[in-house]
């Protein structure tokens, strides 16, 4: 049976005005989760929960094999963060940073980090205030990474930054995935970051778990539906997981694509659905053709 980095079973959160319900999610060792859904889906609650930071009210949680409720200090020094916005004091340089922080790590590695910074073209002598967002982003991997971390945990890492500054980070994520030692857990957005870099994708909204598959496979299992408004009858609207009506046509995102094709014939055409279209079309209201997951 493979080692897993994150088993959720049944985790029940409730909050006022929201509630996570009946989360089951599993990673094993050595890949990349994406986790995706719009705002409110219950994706930073799933953070939360596997970050020891909140108490399930039911279910089972296990991070690298451990309640993160009880195992303490241990188990975090097993774990890195990378969030959206930097948590480091702007007025210390990387060198001073890493001073600090290995306390916090009695695997830490002051060879590691500098290699790190080396690799991500950042100067150990640089205030972080005068650090690109990007190259905020990198310092906080290269410190994830300087203790051996073994689940990295991201929280929109690449929200904000420009084109090549994201380029360069997920160059620097798919290194790390290369060496095939450590997990990353991946909360973003910025769905088309996911299609290059994740194995799997975790798609929830309102609280709950939409579906949990590899991402090849979600990619195969939709596909656009595009044709004419006479095409779009009742037999092909149950077919589709939505769709939107426009001048003359219709374009539509369906997960049952052998089912469409039967029904519409060369009517219609099939194309392409990336991962933004498939978070588009189950989230928006007034998309929806047949009852929402």
């Amino acid at each position: 049976m493979p080692e897993l980095a994150i088993e959720i079973r049944g985790a029940c959160k409730h909050y006022p005005g929201f509630s996570l319900e009946d989360l089951s999610l599993k990673l094993e060792k050595g890949y990349v989760l994406g986790l995706i859904g719009p705002n409110g889906a219950g994706k930073t609650t799933t953070i939360r929960l596997l970050m020891g930071l909140a108490r399930a009210d039911s279910g089972e949680i296990r991070v690298l094999g451990e309640d993160p409720r009880k195992a303490g200090p241990a188990l975090r020094a097993r774990l890195g963060f990378v969030y959206d916005e930097s948590k480091w004091y702007g007025t210390l340089n990387a060198r001073e940073t890493a001073a600090w922080v290995s306390r916090l790590y009695p695997t830490w590695s002051d060879e590691a980090f500098s290699s790190r910074l080396e690799g991500f073209g950042i100067d150990p002598g640089k205030k972080i205030d005068e650090l690109s967002k990007g190259q905020r982003m990198k310092l906080s991997l290269a410190v994830a990474l300087s203790h051996e971390a073994e689940l990295i945990v991201m929280d929109e890492p690449t929200g904000g930054l420009d084109p090549v500054s994201r380029s360069e980070l997920l160059d620097s994520l798919f290194a790390v995935v290369a060496e095939g030692r450590t997990s990353l857990l991946f909360s973003t957005h910025v769905t088309q970051d996911l299609e290059r870099i994740a194995d799997y994708i975790a798609f929830m909204k309102g609280g709950r778990l939409v579906f949990s598959e590899a991402r090849d496979e979600v990619l195969a299992r939709h596909a656009l539906v595009r044709g004419p408004l006479a095409a779009l009858g009742p037999g092909l609207e149950s077919e589709l997981v939505g769709r939107r009506v426009y001048d003359g046509g219709f374009e539509g995102l369906t997960d049952r694509p052998e089912a469409v094709r039967s029904r519409a014939g060369d009517r219609i055409r099939l194309e392409r659905a990336n991962l933004e279209d498939i978070m588009v079309y189950n989230v928006r209201e007034d998309y929806h053709a047949r009852p929402a997951s």
